[in-house]
């Protein structure tokens, strides 16, 4: 990584834009990379913490990591807020993928952390963490910088804890609806649309499947994960996985096991059986419809390129079914965050990284590598569904990337580990027939309701 130096004069200029307002959006973008004014009285202002330095007069930010090797958006990212910031380095520290978040519980909470930003993979991991008071609240920055929490969709209300806000997103992964599209052609049904009703997608995906031996083809494929099933119940913004009451999952439940014992999609028990992975169910080109989540677009794209994909090249994207009277584009999401902690070195500059890996510029950095941020503005859709190997030909599945209201998997709660267990279980047992979906429901909410209540 290449060296630089950092004069305290345009150190503290970073100070005096962060404060005066480098907001979200076109704001932020347009503060993060013209803010050098005003040095001189900046400097002589600027916290005793940014001029702390690694050595001689260069400040170096580390930045807790996982995955350098195989996530190809951390380097771009250092590389074009370096150059914003032409005298800051970041240095990456990986602390690993299999125990990210228990290595960096331990880190933080030991005596020698030196972290100034650090990434948060999960919800369960984001909680531990508040819970553990070693990350530093933002809502002074995000107040003082004028940042815009509505570009990121209701996601970052999902996880303020006590009404405090400790991390910004990055990274969005949403479900989507992915399509073959020969099978719609070969059938002579137009492809979906971006507002479809859970009616209208049933009746759907009835149309299309085929039981005719060895030429089968399932309008729909549903993964064992219980997310595929149980989280279009709380598309509506009404309903939370969270509330310990779950008659809403019955509708969905129905559905789709109507469709299973009518060979719409494939048997639950036996998908958890043979293992087979939902990328690999849609490859085998006899899946006219599958819900998964967008992190599926780059494997897709990497797997027609190579060849390894070939029955399944004509592809596309919609926009997830809704319940009726629910806003077309909402949908689930899994999100990666930035955090700071409070023992940080250097913390205005932290967020100042912060800020721009979450905001605007570090979105369409983001897309240009192909993996989808949390903040989709027009240039960043246009980015993401002009690379090479997306579905160029229809404007659906550009207009798919564009959502209305996100919806976390998970929601932030302290006992959110012991709710997953409980929910899974109810899951696989509905889905399997071994209890009816009454039952399930009912084990969802005694057991739930009891954890809540703790």
């Amino acid at each position: 990584m290449k060296k630089r130096t950092l004069s305290l004069a345009l150190a503290g200029a970073m100070v005096v834009t962060a404060l005066a307002g480098c907001g979200g959006g076109k704001t932020e973008t347009t503060a993060a990379t013209e803010g050098t004014e005003g040095t001189t009285t900046a400097a002589a202002e600027m916290p005793a913490e940014t001029t702390t330095t690694a050595s001689g007069d260069k400040t170096t930010i580390k930045w807790s990591v996982w995955d350098i090797n195989k996530t190809p958006y951390y380097q771009p990212l250092i590389d074009a807020f370096e150059e914003v910031h032409p005298e800051v380095e970041v240095e990456m520290v990986d602390l690993g993928s299999t125990d990210y978040q228990t290595v960096l519980a331990t880190e933080l909470t030991g005596n020698g952390s030196d972290f100034d930003v650090v990434s948060i993979k999960d919800v369960p991991g984001y909680t531990t963490l508040v819970n553990k008071g070693v990350l530093e609240p933002l809502d002074s920055y995000i107040e003082a910088s004028g940042v815009d929490l509505a570009q990121y969709k209701g996601i970052t209300d999902q996880v303020k804890v006590d009404d405090q806000l400790f991390e910004l997103p990055f990274i969005n992964s949403f479900w989507v609806l992915y399509y073959n599209k020969d099978i719609f052609d070969k059938a002579g049904i137009p492809y979906p649309t971006n507002d479809m009703t859970f009616e209208e997608y049933d009746k759907l995906a009835r149309s299309l499947t085929v039981d005719t031996p060895g030429q089968e083809v399932y309008g729909a494929h549903y993964h064992t994960w219980r997310s595929a099933v149980q989280l279009f119940g709380v598309l509506d913004g009404k309903n939370s996985i969270l509330d310990g009451k779950y008659e809403f999952l019955k509708p969905y439940y129905e559905m789709i096991l109507a469709e299973q014992e009518d060979g719409v999609c494939q048997d639950y028990a036996t998908l958890k059986t043979s293992g087979l992975h939902y990328s690999g169910a849609f490859a085998q080109g006899n899946v006219a419809m599958m819900n998964q989540g967008t992190w599926f677009i780059s494997t897709l794209i990497e797997k027609i390129k190579t060849g390894e994909y070939t029955d399944c090249t004509n592809w596309g994207i919609a926009k997830y079914p809704h319940a009726e009277g629910v806003e077309p584009g909402s949908t689930l999401s899994q999100i990666t965050s930035l955090a700071i902690p409070t023992n940080a070195p250097h913390k205005e500059l932290a967020w100042e990284f912060v800020q721009f890996v979450s905001g605007a510029k570090g979105a369409e950095i983001i897309a240009a590598t192909g993996a989808i941020p949390a903040i989709m503005t027009e240039s960043v859709v246009e980015l993401v569904s002009s690379t090479e190997g997306f579905p160029s030909d229809d404007e659906t599945s550009a207009e798919a990337l564009n959502t209305s209201n996100l919806y976390l998997e998970m929601p932030v709660h302290k006992k959110s580990s012991e709710i997953e267990v409980v929910l899974n279980e109810a899951h696989d047992g509905i889905m399997t027939g071994s209890i009816s979906i009454d039952e399930g429901i009912a084990e969802m909410d005694e057991q739930i309701s009891a954890i809540l209540s703790e």
